[in-house]
C-alpha cells in the first residue's frame, strides 16, 4: 500500500517542483496590489469641517474626534484599530478622507501608530 501511494505521488510531486511558484513573489519582487486594495488613511485637513460623521460611522473605533470649540478641533487616527473598510471615506460629506495604497509601516511601540490627521486651531485675529 505504502508503495503504490509513493509511485502515485512521485509524479505529481516532480511536476510541482519543475513549475513555477504560484504565490506572489514578494520579497523577491515588486509586490502588485490588487485596483481595490485599501491601505493607509490620508486626510486634505483643509476639507475637514469636524462635523464627526466619519466618528461616527467607524465600525472599528479607529477615529476619535477631541473638540475643544466649534473652530478647535483634533482628528485623531488608531491605525491599530482600523479594518480599513472605507466606511470613513464613504460617510465623509467633504472629501476629505481617502484610502491609498500604501501600507501602514511595522513598529514593535504602538504608541507610535497613532497619527493626528487634523490639528485645527482658530486663526487668530488680525488687528486692523
Amino acid at each position: 500500500m505504502g508503495l503504490r501511494s509513493f509511485l502515485y505521488l512521485l509524479p505529481e510531486a516532480w511536476r510541482t517542483w519543475l513549475k513555477r511558484p504560484s504565490t506572489v513573489r514578494y520579497p523577491f519582487g515588486p509586490l502588485e496590489l490588487p485596483p481595490g486594495f485599501r491601505g493607509r488613511v490620508v486626510i486634505e485637513p483643509d476639507n475637514c469641517r469636524g462635523c464627526s460623521l466619519c466618528v461616527r460611522d467607524c465600525p472599528a473605533d479607529a477615529l476619535e474626534l477631541q473638540r475643544v470649540s466649534r473652530d478647535e478641533f483634533r482628528l485623531i487616527f488608531h491605525p491599530e484599530r482600523c479594518a480599513y473598510c472605507g466606511q470613513c471615506e464613504l460617510s465623509c460629506n467633504f472629501g476629505a478622507i481617502t484610502l491609498s495604497n500604501d501600507f501602514v509601516r511595522a513598529t514593535t511601540d504602538r504608541d507610535t501608530l497613532t497619527e493626528i490627521l487634523v490639528d485645527r486651531k482658530p486663526e487668530p485675529e488680525s488687528e486692523a
